[in-house]
């Protein structure tokens, strides 16, 4: 059974940080982009990164840049994304993501996490 997992979610001050974590378990992801994506309440699902399989190439939805680093180690099928400068319009639940290419369309990508919380305090 294939599944991916986040951890590392939580409750921050404006201005705080916070490492999220996805584990991927039943087949090896390397071969495959890996994605974030968040969904404020109310609102629709939006990309937030995403990363090529070779972890060379990455890309950031605007509000992220500059603030947020999405990583992979494919030896531990986990991606990560550093969050710093947390503001409080980035609570929502992050879900974690894997596809065959690293494109902002959530369509694109097979498998997904549960999601994980993180809530930002001002």
């Amino acid at each position: 059974q294939v599944q991916l997992v986040e951890s590392g979610g939580g409750l921050v001050q404006a201005g705080g940080s916070l490492r999220l974590s996805c584990a991927a378990s039943g087949r090896t992801f390397s071969t495959y982009a890996r994605g974030w994506f968040r969904q404020a309440p109310g609102k629709e699902r939006e990309f937030v990164a995403t990363i090529n399989s070779s972890g060379g190439s990455t890309i950031y939805t605007d509000s992220v840049k500059g603030r947020f680093t999405i990583s992979r180690d494919n030896a531990k099928n986990t991606v990560y994304l550093q969050m710093n400068s947390l503001k409080p319009e980035d609570t929502a639940v992050y879900y974690c993501a894997a596809g065959r290419l690293p494109v902002l369309a959530s369509t694109y990508y097979d498998y997904w996490g549960q999601g994980t919380q993180v809530t930002v305090s001002s």
